[in-house]
């Protein structure tokens, strides 16, 4: 980290502003050479923090640009680094010069995550936070962005550090008690020890359970729409998402396959399937569609089974009902508008949600929504950036409640202080991964491999 980089920080599409990023040692110097400020004045000599006017300029002199320049002095900046933004109109050809001209005066393309990457390995950040940054700038929801948001404020970060530095007060006890047996050492007895790191042990369960919510949050419900043909699956899909996406047809089995789409709806992102409608069929690319129909429901974090309202139930309605009671699941009885002949009784009997909606109108979506907010929503801790949102977090805090665990039965039976300081030593490595007091390059490669250029 001892070159400069330089990157578009802003989205690589034609737009008002295009910010522009260095970072490194001779951030200041390289901008300087390409960045002219309207003072003439030099850009080292510009106040911290405070946007200077200029303009950019090619290796002959020639402008490129008129923009801002901000100095960021290390090591209160992002990276810990000195860096300079150059804050220039969202045109991407002069945004390209202008990178050329960084490139010609001493800095470098920067790599996927770089600048983050930099921040974690200059501590001005530990590893949630890193890994916060992508959740929020990818954030679907507003309930994933709050928690993103918190997380890189600290909040996981800080839960996780004040279990370590628990354990680590016990880990020292336990190694005094070892290696110096003759020195007065504050007893501690096996009981109150168990008893501390059962309690420690649960915090972490707890907050391991909440990953499947935080998973939500950050990949979005899988959720299949499943019914018989002809019942306005495709319709229900095109109402959801406020345009036509999905052909609709008189023809059954018009649906021949799977059609994904992401709609916002209860608070939560739902990756909807529109499915081919379920039956017995002849026709081999029906078939596989309704053979993908059930992998989907089998798949789906929330089914919508779709009904037609204006017939009666039938064997066909029962077989599908069948299919969608593994998992959530939402009844929507479609054609409201027309009346109704179905049984709503064994409808609501069978499922604790049933609602009668109307694709072509739309009724019932209002509905739709409410119930998705309490499916998801009801019993789950605020999205304050306390929740696990990636796999390596949990599986990391996962391995460190069950050495805990494991380490408190152990000392109900009597173990010796050596034989506990090993599952303490093994708690305290996991969240080490986690927060990346101790990170291998393979880790750190596999994480920022998933930043976009310039952040």
């Amino acid at each position: 980290m001892f070159d400069t980089i330089a990157a578009l920080s802003t989205p690589p599409v034609s737009g008002a502003i295009g910010v522009i990023r260095l970072s490194g040692p001779t951030a200041v110097a390289v901008a300087g050479r390409v960045f002219v400020r309207r003072s003439e004045e030099a850009l080292a000599a510009a106040p911290p923090r405070r946007l200077c006017m200029g303009r950019v300029r090619d290796e002959t002199g020639a402008t490129l640009d008129q923009a801002l320049a901000v100095v960021f002095p290390g090591p209160d900046s992002y990276t810990g680094e000195d860096v300079v933004e150059l804050h220039c109109h969202g045109s991407l050809p002069a945004l390209r010069e202008t990178l050329k001209a960084l490139y010609r005066n001493g800095a470098r393309p920067a790599e996927p995550g770089e600048f983050t990457k930099r921040a974690f390995l200059n501590g001005r950040m530990d590893l949630t936070q890193a890994e916060a940054v992508i959740d929020l700038i990818t954030a679907e929801t507003g309930d994933a962005a709050r928690n993103a948001a918190g997380q890189l404020d600290g909040t996981l970060g800080r839960s996780l550090t004040r279990v370590w530095d628990k354990l680590t007060f016990l880990c020292a006890h336990f190694q005094a008690m070892v290696d110096y047996p003759e020195e007065d050492v504050p007893p501690l007895t096996n009981g109150q020890i168990a008893a501390e790191l059962t309690e420690l042990g649960g915090e972490l369960a707890r907050l391991g359970d909440t990953y499947n919510r935080g998973r939500r949050l950050r990949e979005g419900i899988p959720c299949a729409l499943l019914g018989k043909p002809n019942v306005g699956k495709s319709s229900l899909l095109n109402a959801l998402l406020g345009y036509d996406r999905a052909i609709v047809t008189e023809t059954p089995g018009a649906t021949r396959d799977t059609l994904e789409e992401s709609v916002h709806m209860g608070g939560v992102w739902l990756r909807v399937s529109d499915t081919a409608g379920l039956r017995e069929t002849d026709d081999e690319a029906e078939r596989q569609g309704v053979q993908r129909a059930r992998q989907a429901a089998r798949r789906a974090g929330l089914v919508l089974l779709v009904l037609d309202g204006s017939c009666e139930l039938d064997d066909a309605d029962r077989a599908v009902m069948d299919e969608a009671r593994g998992g959530p699941a939402v009844v929507l009885v479609n054609k409201s508008d027309l009346p109704c002949r179905m049984d709503m009784e064994t409808l609501e009997s069978a499922f604790l949600y049933v609602l009668p909606v109307s694709a072509r109108t739309g009724t019932g979506l209002e509905a739709l929504d409410s119930v998705l907010r309490r499916i998801f929503a009801a019993g789950s801790p605020p999205c304050d950036g306390g929740i696990l949102t990636n796999l390596r977090q949990a599986e990391a805090v996962a391995r460190a409640a069950a050495a805990l665990t494991e380490t408190a039965a152990a000392l109900t039976r009597g173990v010796t202080p050596d034989a506990a300081l090993t599952g303490l030593e093994d708690a305290l490595g996991a969240l080490e991964e986690c927060t990346g007091r101790q990170a291998n390059q393979d880790i750190l490669t596999q994480i920022f491999a998933r930043f976009c250029i310039g952040k």
